[in-house]
């Protein structure tokens, strides 16, 4: 991602980290994102296509970006063949929301 400008100041991820992290949510949606909607503007849900170690894959990426950025909430829903990954913001973040699930959208090849 060359903008990075959408990436609030609340986050206290290095910036010298930042592309590692996005890469890694790009590989996600690339390889397991099956699909996404928004339930409510500061919601955004996706199932990702489970797996051998995709949960904790998944639960590890989570746990480290609540670290760096507290104003996102995850939650996930197990499953045997998909994985549903529940995120929210507060109404301060909704664009960077809103550009995670586009960003999403565009790197899984999701409408």
């Amino acid at each position: 991602m060359k903008d990075l400008a959408w990436v609030p100041q609340s986050c206290t991820l290095p910036m010298q980290e930042l592309p590692l992290r996005v890469a890694e949510w790009d590989a996600l949606f690339s390889d397991r994102l099956t699909s996404l909607s928004r339930p409510h503007p500061l919601h955004l849900r996706l199932y990702l296509a489970g797996g051998p170690g995709v949960e904790d894959l998944v639960r590890d990426l989570v746990g480290r970006e609540s670290g760096c950025c507290s104003f996102f909430t995850f939650t996930t829903a197990p499953g045997e063949e998909l994985i549903r990954l529940d995120i929210s913001v507060d109404q301060a973040h909704e664009t960077v929301l809103e550009t995670l699930a586009s960003r999403a959208a565009a790197v899984g090849g999701r409408p």
